[in-house]
Order: structure tokens, then sequence, then C-alpha cells
């Protein structure tokens, strides 16, 4: 956690920032602010400020779904799509570093 917490700093985001980014992309299709909360266990309130901040941040926007106008969808702007890839470069970079590690770990014969 540290270790991204960390290369989320070298990007100028928070840990709670790069999670946004993670749940806005990970979701599949454009998130609603209580898809978001619910993903990171947030009440719905602390969410709508997370995308507060992250939006004057430029890294999400937010437009109102089509069909429902009571409804906030979250998109990942191109600047939080770049943040977003970058970090997940080194994230998987540094996963590719530590397989060879964690597979020494592993036992050598698995039959059973």
């Amino acid at each position: 956690m540290r270790w991204s917490s960390e290369r989320a700093g070298e990007v100028g985001l928070t840990p709670a920032q790069h999670q946004l980014l993670l749940a806005v992309r990970g979701h599949g299709s454009t998130p609603t602010v209580g898809d978001i909360a619910a993903h990171l266990l947030l009440r719905h309130h602390s969410a709508v400020e997370l995308i507060d901040r992250a939006e004057r941040l430029d890294l999400v926007r937010r437009h109102d779904d089509p069909d429902d106008a009571r409804v906030v969808r979250v998109a990942l702007t191109t600047h939080g799509q770049r943040l977003l890839a970058e970090l997940s470069s080194s994230h998987l970079a540094e996963l590719r570093r530590l397989r060879g590690s964690v597979g020494d770990l592993a036992p050598m014969n698995q039959s059973h």
C-alpha cells in the first residue's frame, strides 16, 4: 500500500484519487456517484467531495445521465486517463519485478 501511495504522490495524486480513477475506469460503463461511493465504501457525500476535488484537478468530469436527469455519471478526463495509465504501468512493472520473488516462495512440486 505504501509503495502504491508513493507512486500516486509522484504523479500528484492522493491514494484516494488514485482509487477513484481506478473505480471509474474499472466500472465497465460510466458509473454514477452512487456506484463510486459503493465501490470505494464511502458515504455518498464523501464520494461527492472526492469527485469535487478530482474534478477541480481535471481528473474526472460529471455529466447528466441521458435517460434519467436525476442521475449524475462520472467519466475520466484525458488528463485522468493519462495519469491512470502512468500509474498502471508502474504497478505492472513492480508486479513483474516481484513475480520472481514470489515464484521463489511457491512449492516446487505441487502434484497431488
